[in-house]
């Protein structure tokens, strides 16, 4: 059974995650199955060269995690990720869709890929997470 009872009551909570909210992180969905979260990049999220932070896409990944996890047990925290950079964002926004792969007693793990708004492959992390 879900814990949050709609997409909006999700969204309040998460609206005290101050750092992924005032950097532009967007919940866009969040179901039994997991949820979608989505980032659109400004100057703000841009490295010395003109990529995307490494730790932009990471808020991404980690907020996503948790209203994922949260809907099925709260609350629960990150306890390990593992994160792979798969190549350079080209459009101008990041959506991250985190779907659950263990739904453990006590911990959970979750998949977490990131796109761009033109398909391509950003990111992919697995998130252990710990039921408290």
């Amino acid at each position: 059974m879900p814990v949050f009872h709609s997409l909006e009551d999700a969204r309040a909570y998460f609206e005290k995650d101050r750092f992924a909210m005032e950097n532009g992180v967007v919940l866009e969905d969040v179901s039994p199955s997991g949820a979608v979260c989505s980032l659109l990049l400004t100057s703000r999220h841009r490295n010395a060269e003109g990529g995307v932070m490494g730790g932009a896409i990471f808020t991404l990944i980690d907020l996503c995690f948790a209203a994922a996890a949260n809907n099925t047990h709260k609350p629960t925290v990150a306890q390990q990720v593992s994160m792979n950079f798969l190549s350079a964002a080209k459009g101008e926004k990041l959506i991250a869709k985190a779907s659950c792969r263990k739904d453990g007693k006590t911990s959970c793990v979750y998949q977490v890929d990131v796109s761009d708004d033109l398909g391509r492959d950003v990111a992919q992390a697995v998130v252990t997470g710990f039921k408290l």
